[in-house]
């Protein structure tokens, strides 16, 4: 059995439950615990799991909207917007696209007047953002 497909067995097991103890990751991927703890350590000191998260359905979240933000940002001054906006504690993430923006954030507010603040207040701010468009998450549905 490859080192890699090990790898990719892990990593699927760790995807489906960051919760799973060591011993429920063995399990599911067919390996001995000290494999698993010495795959996640690699991965984790290689930057490949770069942290674990709780995945939430927006419509059960009381009093919270989450929407994810595309902006679009002036490609001469990439690097240093991309610096500050991630300094910004009202965006809970901040990602490089290739779709149709540059970037994708989330932000997570109250509601959507509050969501709608920091995109005026906080992110069209920065200098470099050209624009923001928000798309509010209704319903998890897988």
């Amino acid at each position: 059995m490859s080192t890699q497909h090990t790898e990719d067995r892990i990593l699927a097991a760790l995807e489906e439950d960051a919760q799973a103890s060591y011993a429920e990751i063995a399990d599911r991927a067919g390996v001995s615990k000290p494999t698993v703890r010495k795959y996640i350590d690699r991965l984790e000191d290689d930057g490949v799991i770069v942290g674990y998260s709780a995945d939430v359905d927006p419509k059960k979240l009381s009093g919270q909207s989450i929407a994810l933000v595309g902006i679009d940002v002036d490609s001469g001054r990439y690097v240093e917007t991309v610096r500050t906006l991630k300094t910004l504690d009202a965006i809970e993430a901040l990602y490089s696209s290739s779709g149709d923006h540059m970037l994708m954030a989330e932000v997570r507010a109250p509601d959507g007047d509050a969501v709608g603040a920091v995109i005026n207040d906080a992110i069209l701010a920065v200098e470099g953002v050209g624009a923001a468009h928000p798309s509010f998450l209704q319903e998890r549905l897988k």
